[in-house]
């Protein structure tokens, strides 16, 4: 996976080819707190920085750094798929929404 944990926090980290490096952005956060370096080393130190500036900043202004999830979002999907996941969820006597949150559950937990 491209995630990598920092201080508890994770991000998600890219490889920029024109630039020819590696790019790490903070999950979950209500900003912005972006970081890059040419190596897993440098990396990890440069996110460590990074976080500390923007909670520090956060901590200064009185601002809440991370988002708050309420569990509901929309999701679009095809309406074929939307009708098989209705006569799935019926057929295991389940409501579409914990068939939904079953599938999410089993590919973040893998």
């Amino acid at each position: 996976m491209n995630i990598m944990t920092i201080d508890g926090h994770q991000a998600v980290i890219t490889y920029d080819p024109d630039t020819d490096r590696l790019r790490g952005e903070f999950l979950g956060l209500n900003g912005g707190a972006d970081f890059v370096a040419t190596t897993i080393p440098g990396l990890r130190r440069e996110g460590k920085i990074s976080l500390r500036v923007f909670l520090e900043a956060c901590a200064e202004e009185g601002i809440e750094p991370f988002k708050s999830f309420s569990g509901k979002f929309m999701a679009r999907v095809k309406p074929e798929l939307h009708q098989r996941a209705i006569v799935a969820a019926a057929a295991k006597g389940i409501s579409l929404n914990q068939l939904v949150e079953r599938a999410i559950e089993h590919e973040v937990s893998a």
